[in-house]
């Protein structure tokens, strides 16, 4: 039973990154609670797929033929770079910070390594909140 969890966890922490519906919070929270002892497999789990619907957005955005961004956006990318990819956790405009950054064509790699880091953190810090809660 506990892998058809990780398999629902999967499928929603890569539909939640992407223009898909999901709700990956949700899922991991719920598998949390019903297996902490499960934390780690389910956090390397979330953190890939979700990391995984980034990079198809990133990809995405890299096939989309190119134009001026407003000034104030392509100075915020210029700016951080592949770096603020870090924030693509955030609701509402997470989504298209990956196609953003694809369409800009920010470097590949380093542009996964800032999407990984900002997943993991987020799911990381919601993982120790239901934890805390449900001692």
């Amino acid at each position: 039973m506990v892998w058809l969890g990780l398999g629902g966890l999967a499928v929603s922490a890569f539909t939640s990154a992407t223009i898909l519906p999901g709700n990956s919070e949700l899922a991991l929270s719920a598998f949390l609670y019903k297996w902490p002892e499960w934390l780690w497999p389910a956090l390397l789990v979330a953190t890939v797929a979700n990391t995984a619907g980034s990079i198809t957005s990133l990809w995405l955005g890299r096939l989309a033929p190119r134009k001026e961004l407003p000034p104030r956006l392509a100075g915020w990318f210029q700016r951080f770079g592949p770096a603020v990819l870090v924030l693509s956790w955030l609701p509402v405009i997470g989504d298209a910070i990956p196609l953003a950054a694809g369409w800009l064509r920010l470097p590949w790699w380093s542009s996964i390594l800032w999407l990984t880091l900002g997943k993991a953190a987020r799911y990381l810090a919601l993982a120790w909140g239901v934890l805390l809660l449900s001692s």
